[in-house]
């Protein structure tokens, strides 16, 4: 059966089930990272991250000032779109769409619409449920067409069929992910315009944008962000996510972690990271714990965000100290606020835990930059968290930057490896008994300001 018979099969529903192995945490000390090679499809790497809001104008130019990312293409009444206004920001290979819909009495039709899945209907609903929140999360594939057919036939919801875009350029389709957030692939029928083969920042995004006026936008703009380290879900059950996105894509468990792991007498979660055959597309799912003291931070998420989401996007960068610096300089202007940092006696341990790394002017700046450092037996994690983005408690954003692991590819090239230093489960232990200790500096000041 050719292709195109494919796709019309499993959107007809001529589906067959396929059932999946039960999942069961095991746990960080008991996981044992194997990679199958078992995709079902070959993905390349992450492509854009698209959000719905309800305006993309200021959205998109705050995301650009916050963090460093020009805005570079356009779709919107200027180009001829009078469906939606879509703006496209890039910092290295991140890349970062913004979109919002026009009034329906403009455009009845989607005919003019440069993203062919968009629906005015779908995005009213979805920002008024979710508030600002990604609604796509979307991957490079060899062929989307095939992507989709293959998905549908292994028990994926189907969001849009496969459509072909500009004069044969490029194909879309979606799946459903969790909540209202599709799984999108994306693939270019000439492979000298993906975002794999070419670093300028003029390579095609999809057809129907334009180039931004350099007036318009601050291209040089530039904190050091490079690309997409992980997207981060949030749902209420994690073992039939984990079953449904595995048995569509194949991807395979690249970590987990339980609330003994990360968790703390008061609250906790678990976590299972999914990742594709190169480890470059990681897609980690959090569940909430119950039973606890306080209610699960997932918890509260789910109950803001009206259900399943994105939680977190960590972004990687080249130098995490000059991109933490340039965001801090923002914060109060227009930027993106952090959570606290943690207290000076995290800062002291710092230096038996990773000294041998970095120096001791890099942690002073680490402590400065209230930046959080965590390490496995591969390499070492720098990071830090953005408060939410929005006005509700649901979506943040995550800077990182790994250290080590550096490894040669099949083509002799040097690339970092996946993943290398962990995902921070360090840093909750280390940052919780930071605190202990801190509060009983605390405590010891009260008693002695009292006799």
């Amino acid at each position: 059966m050719g292709t195109e018979a494919t796709v019309a099969a499993v959107v007809a529903g001529d589906e067959s089930d396929h059932p999946t192995s039960a999942f069961k945490l095991v746990g960080f000390k008991n996981f044992i990272r194997t990679n199958p090679m078992s995709d079902k499809f070959t993905v390349k790497n992450f492509h854009h991250i698209e959000f719905w809001c309800s305006d993309a104008t200021n959205t998109a130019r705050r995301f650009s000032w916050g963090l460093g990312m020009p805005i570079i293409f356009k779709s919107d009444l200027s180009t001829g779109n009078s469906t939606h206004a879509s703006y496209l920001l890039r910092s290295g290979h991140l890349n970062f769409l913004f979109t919002a819909p026009y009034s329906p009495s403009i455009s009845p039709t989607t005919t003019t619409a440069s993203i062919p899945t968009f629906s005015h209907s779908a995005s009213r609903h979805f920002t008024a449920t979710h508030g600002l929140a990604v609604r796509a999360i979307a991957v490079e594939v060899e062929d989307a067409e095939t992507a989709f057919a293959v998905s549908v036939a292994n028990g994926a919801k189907p969001s849009s069929p496969p459509v072909t875009l500009g004069h044969n350029d490029v194909v879309l389709s979606e799946v459903k992910l969790y909540g209202d957030v599709v799984l999108r692939y994306v693939s270019y029928k000439n492979n000298t315009n993906n975002n794999n083969n070419n670093d300028n920042d003029n390579y095609i995004f999809l057809p129907g944008f334009e180039a931004m006026d350099k007036t318009s936008s601050f291209q040089e703009l530039d904190y050091g962000i490079r690309r997409l380290d992980h997207a981060v879900g949030n749902v209420p059950e994690l073992a039939p996510a984990v079953d449904y996105v595995k048995s569509f894509t194949g991807f395979h468990e690249f970590a987990e972690f339980t609330a003994e792991d990360v968790g703390t007498s008061e609250s906790g979660l678990n976590s299972v990271v999914l990742a594709c055959n190169s480890e470059m597309v990681l897609i980690p799912m959090n569940e909430p714990v119950y039973g606890t003291k306080r209610k699960s931070q997932i918890q509260t998420y789910l109950e803001h965000n009206e259900g399943a989401g994105v939680q977190h996007l960590a972004l990687a960068s080249e130098d995490i100290f000059r991109t933490l610096r340039e965001m801090r300089k923002r914060s109060g202007v227009g930027g993106f606020e952090f959570m606290p940092s943690p207290p000076p006696t995290y800062y002291r341990n710092l230096k038996s835990r990773a000294g041998d790394v970095l120096s001791d002017e890099q942690i002073k700046e680490c402590e400065e930059l209230g930046i959080l450092v965590d390490r496995d037996d591969q390499g070492t994690l720098l990071q830090i968290f953005t408060k939410p983005v929005g006005d509700r408690p649901t979506i943040f954003i995550e800077i990182i930057q790994r250290v080590g692991c550096m490894v040669k590819d099949d083509e002799g090239k040097v690339q970092q490896k996946a993943g290398c230093g962990g995902f921070g489960k360090g840093n909750f232990s280390e940052l919780f008994k930071s605190i202990e200790e801190y509060e009983k500096t605390l405590e010891a000041r009260s008693t002695t300001a009292a006799a």
